[in-house]
């Protein structure tokens, strides 16, 4: 009978393990200019150790350097002295580091506390916000406006009614008659052709409203929505027995309207970019500068610095003060290595990617970032982490350092065409083509084919669809 035992055992194994250093560093290296500053500023609040150097001129250059910091780090003692801070008043320092009453405390909370900017600034007005603005002006009765503002709360992003009137009407419930007044006062309001319960109706309000007089295109919206969605005049011209070019002039007024009245007030608020990087050309060469603007400069402090290298009595504040030493001394080497690590990155791009920088974008090379990561020599992680959300201001304009990598599409001889470079080609055709006899998939994957670049009409398929171009039945116009 066997009986359990606790008994022991030996075995390896390899793990990785990523130590808080790293982590930092990791986390740093993703950030862009303007979260850095913020992931700063709280360390600042955090550590006492390091303090932000002001404009008043300080620098760094009257304190000793990274090499003696660690040299008197290696010279602390291991035995306990005699007492060298008895002249120093400890407790009134850490009274004024931690006492938010104190004069200079109180004036840097303030600050701190003081509301921003921003915050006076009024927040976009989104579509329910502008339709419930006009409502309040407009002229019904209680009921009527009550129901009104459940129809703007069933509107979607695009401005279109997302419940039926049945179910409006089920609600307390109301009559039709009022739910139907009330879905009329909201389709009156701005923008036009917001609340209608399909494109058909959205695309009828607006004609009603900016083209009163144009009944061809009403008829042409009310009747024949699919033919023209499909761009199908001819047939169009025969149904309404109407000349081709007339009903050309009206399909020009309808594709003026708008598919999607409430984006417009409901586009998501503009994220503030702020180029990480610059490049520059300078005597024929680009160059890669660092944008470091409003990123604050860091020095440890010179108080702690002397409580470091001195031996102190109480042997709880020397272990605090090399803890937040070393922790800050750790965090000043990830800046500085984020720093190093998203210039050396940006130095291949700008040299890979010359040509683009110089003639535009259809000389964009493909590039991955696998190929960068072999030239830095660095993991194919870290040079994702270091472009991402980050931008470069190029002659070019302020574009995403992500925007540079792209796939390669290989021609015959094996002379790689980028990504973004083939869909603009593809676009370029479909442009310049006879909108009487479009060019099919087939033709474009051929012509491709003829200039070098090896590609199947299911790729260009792909691309075209991905650059919501329609297929060459819908492009075609008949005359």
């Amino acid at each position: 009978m066997n009986l359990l035992q606790p008994k022991l055992h030996l075995r390896l194994s390899q793990k990785q393990i990523l130590t808080p250093s790293l982590v930092q560093m990791v986390n740093l290296l993703v950030l862009n200019r303007l979260e850095l500053r913020g992931m700063i500023d709280q360390e600042l609040m955090t550590n006492p150790v390091l303090e932000e150097i002001g404009e008043d001129g300080i620098t760094t250059e009257n304190y000793a350097d990274e090499a003696f910091e660690k040299a008197e780090l290696e010279k602390l003692p291991e035995t306990e002295a005699a007492n060298p801070f008895e002249d120093f008043d400890l407790s009134s320092f850490y009274t004024e580091y931690l006492d938010g009453n104190r004069n200079g405390e109180r004036r840097e909370q303030e600050e701190y506390e003081r509301p921003s900017f921003e915050k006076f600034l009024s927040s976009p007005e989104g579509l329910a916000e502008h339709l419930t603005w006009q409502l309040g002006g407009s002229v019904c009765t209680e009921t009527v406006r009550r129901i009104a503002e459940i129809v703007i709360g069933n509107l979607d992003e695009n401005g279109y009614l997302m419940a039926t009137l049945d179910e409006i009407a089920s609600n307390d419930p109301n009559s039709m008659d009022d739910v139907e007044e009330a879905l009329a006062v909201v389709q009156e309001m701005d923008p036009p052709g917001v609340a209608a319960r399909d494109l058909r109706e959205c695309l009828l309000i607006q004609l009603h409203v900016l083209a009163p007089q144009d009944t061809l295109a009403r008829q042409i919206v009310s009747d024949h929505l699919q033919l023209l969605q499909s761009n199908q005049l001819p047939p169009i011209s025969r149904a309404l027995d109407r000349p081709v070019e007339l009903v050309r002039r009206a399909v020009d007024v309808i594709k003026h309207l708008d598919p999607r009245p409430g984006l417009r007030y409901n586009q998501s608020e503009p994220r503030l970019v702020t180029p990480d990087v610059r490049f520059v050309k300078e005597e024929g060469e680009w160059r890669v500068e660092m944008e470091d603007e409003g990123v604050p400069q860091l020095r440890l402090s010179p108080v702690y610095r002397r409580m470091l290298v001195r031996d102190a009595a109480d042997r709880e504040v020397r272990t605090y003060v090399k803890e937040r030493f070393a922790a800050a001394a750790q965090f000043l080497k990830n800046i500085e290595q984020r720093r190093r690590t998203i210039q050396e990155v940006c130095k291949v791009i700008v040299r890979r990617q010359a040509d683009f920088l110089d003639y535009g974008p259809d000389h964009l090379r493909p590039m991955m970032i696998k190929e960068v990561a072999e030239e830095v020599g660095v993991h194919p992680s870290t040079v994702s982490r270091s472009v991402a959300n980050k931008y470069a201001h190029t002659p070019r304009g302020v574009l995403e350092l992500r925007s540079f990598f792209s796939e390669s599409v290989n021609g015959p001889e094996g002379h790689g065409v980028s990504l973004p470079s083939l869909k603009r080609r593809v676009k370029k055709m479909i442009e310049e083509e006879n909108t009487a006899k479009p060019l099919t998939d087939d033709d474009i994957a051929r012509l491709l084919v003829e200039g070098g670049i090896r590609v199947t009409r299911r790729t260009v398929a792909k691309y075209r669809e991905d650059m919501n171009i329609p297929s060459s039945h819908q492009r075609r116009v008949k005359t």
